[in-house]
């Protein structure tokens, strides 16, 4: 894939701003709240795992990890290069955040000091305080909604049995729309997230070709809502 009207050498600098301040800033805010966690450093490894990153690139995304914990990281330097080499890619930026958030919830919660570092960060990256909000329903929705469908298929439960009411309370939501929602609104929101997760538009936007897994997992999730 290329960018339109970039050459391939500012893809290849989108897709390596991409993964720097993936990882950094993850190591970052698993260490705000104190001390990183054994579930922080195994989703970690899980998110290295899942894009099948060979020997070199694991150990360049560890020592990334390693920098964002240590002392002294320039958090804001690291945001501002990304935010200029995505070229305000909104999408691109909200599935960095989204990451981010799953990474803060891998131990459960989200803890008061990560939320305050993640709205800093939304701040850098142009989005709003409500635009931070929903994205953190949205994921914390999908946590719960993947959880309780865990080993039970895409539909999760039973096969042919109706979903449960609170797995589909959270169906809602994974789509940002109300209970409310008619068919026609139900179907523009899937068709909206869809749209933003597809990884073949991510990648062409620059997301890195390793993280392939993690967008086509997104749209697995939004399906099956």
């Amino acid at each position: 894939f290329s960018l339109p009207g970039a050459d391939p050498g500012d893809q290849e600098r989108v897709q390596t701003a991409f993964f720097t301040a993936t990882f950094a800033v993850m190591g970052h805010l698993a260490k705000v709240d104190g001390q990183v966690s054994r579930d922080e450093i195994r989703l970690a490894e899980s998110v290295m795992t899942r894009m099948q990153l060979d020997a070199d690139m694991r150990r360049t995304a560890i020592g990334l990890f390693n920098e964002g914990k240590a002392p002294g990281f320039d958090l804001d330097a690291v945001l501002d290069q990304f935010r200029r080499e995505c070229h305000g890619r909104r999408h691109l930026l909200q599935m960095f955040i989204e990451i981010q958030l799953h990474a803060c919830y891998a131990d459960g919660a989200l803890h008061a000091e990560e939320a305050r570092v993640l709205r800093h960060i939304c701040d850098r990256l142009g989005f709003s305080r409500q635009e931070f909000a929903h994205l953190e329903a949205l994921v914390r929705a999908a946590r719960t909604f993947a959880g309780a469908g865990a080993g039970a298929g895409a539909g999760g439960g039973r096969p042919g049995a109706p979903p449960s009411r609170n797995r589909l309370a959270e169906a809602y939501k994974v789509l940002g729309v109300g209970r409310d929602a008619s068919d026609a609104e139900i179907k523009t929101a899937y068709r909206r997230m869809m749209n933003q997760h597809h990884p073949d538009k991510l990648v062409a936007k620059g997301l890195p070709e390793e993280m392939i897994a993690l967008a086509t997992e997104k749209t697995q999730e939004i399906k099956a809502a």
